[in-house]
């Protein structure tokens, strides 16, 4: 996971555009609808974003990209999005009050081809994830959930905790000491590890091992991926690749073992989503 936030510093089909006004606005220029029935492709020129010439705003939430940035991919991590925050796909966000914390979070999300289009300083007032082109697989779901797995489904669910769970209901999902998700995570650690161990406890069964992952803002928030993510049954077929870092990778093992997450996770206060995005939504 590489949260952006603050003032971290990020280490075709295009051609020339420009804005028109309308009322003394200024419009974005359409780019491409690239066939996507739901969502439009238009020109970027927002400040702190300048590498990334193009963006789609997926329910006030901007995902930008840089011209090597395939269309379909970019397209792609859009419809995710959708189906996150509008998993039953009726038009209208499942949780509004996660959306609020996002959107006053200015949440953003950056696809990027190659690691030097990350060298970009964000506005320090904005909440930011990143998602590479060349791990952005949409035919991962579609296929049963096998072959390269897609990193959409952990990068954009990423920012949507992060920037919103983590806001709206922070004595469940706060990252810090003493949240629901944290108690819930010191469970599954085998304890409460504020640096990474060198070796975690036999009965653990998240065991991340990476040492720039910090307790509060980064394991907290990959804890929270796995979880769902295999209840959504995203890593029914990754056990093998993935038992180094998580081990309940069905919705059956999170429910038979990691009872708290569970619970938490199933609380319908919470609205969390049920269904695994595919990347088509309402199509």
């Amino acid at each position: 996971m590489k949260m952006i936030q603050l003032t971290i510093l990020f280490i075709g089909i295009l051609t020339t555009f420009s804005a028109c006004k309308k009322d003394d606005k200024t419009i974005p220029t359409v780019i491409s609808t690239g066939n996507d029935p739901n969502f439009t492709i238009v020109a970027n020129s927002d400040t702190g974003f300048s590498n990334f010439n193009r963006k789609v705003v997926v329910f006030g939430i901007d995902i930008y990209a840089v011209a090597t940035v395939e269309d379909a991919k970019l397209l792609h991590a859009v419809n995710i999005m959708a189906q996150y925050l509008d998993n039953d796909e009726d038009g209208t966000v499942d949780n509004q009050l996660v959306l609020n914390k996002m959107l006053e979070n200015k949440a953003f999300l950056v696809m990027w081809k190659n690691e030097s289009d990350l060298n970009i300083e964000p506005p320090s007032d904005r909440l930011g994830q990143d998602l590479g082109n060349d791990e952005t697989h949409p035919s991962f779901v579609p296929n049963g959930n096998t072959g390269p797995f897609d990193a959409s489904l952990e990068e954009v669910l990423h920012i949507i905790n992060n920037a919103g769970h983590s806001f709206a209901y922070p004595n469940a999902f706060g990252q810090n000491v003493g949240s629901d998700l944290a108690n819930a995570m010191d469970i599954a650690r085998g304890g409460q590890f504020m640096t990474i161990p060198s070796q975690y406890p036999a009965n653990a069964w998240y065991t991340y091992y990476d040492q720039t992952c910090d307790y509060a803002s980064c394991q907290t928030i990959e804890y929270l991926y796995w979880a769902l993510t295999s209840m959504l049954g995203a890593q029914e077929n990754r056990l093998d690749e993935i038992d180094n870092e998580w081990r309940l990778n069905t919705r059956q093992k999170v429910e038979d073992t990691d009872t708290a997450i569970f619970s938490i996770l199933t609380n319908p206060i919470y609205k969390m989503p049920t269904v695994l995005p595919d990347g088509s939504y309402k199509q």
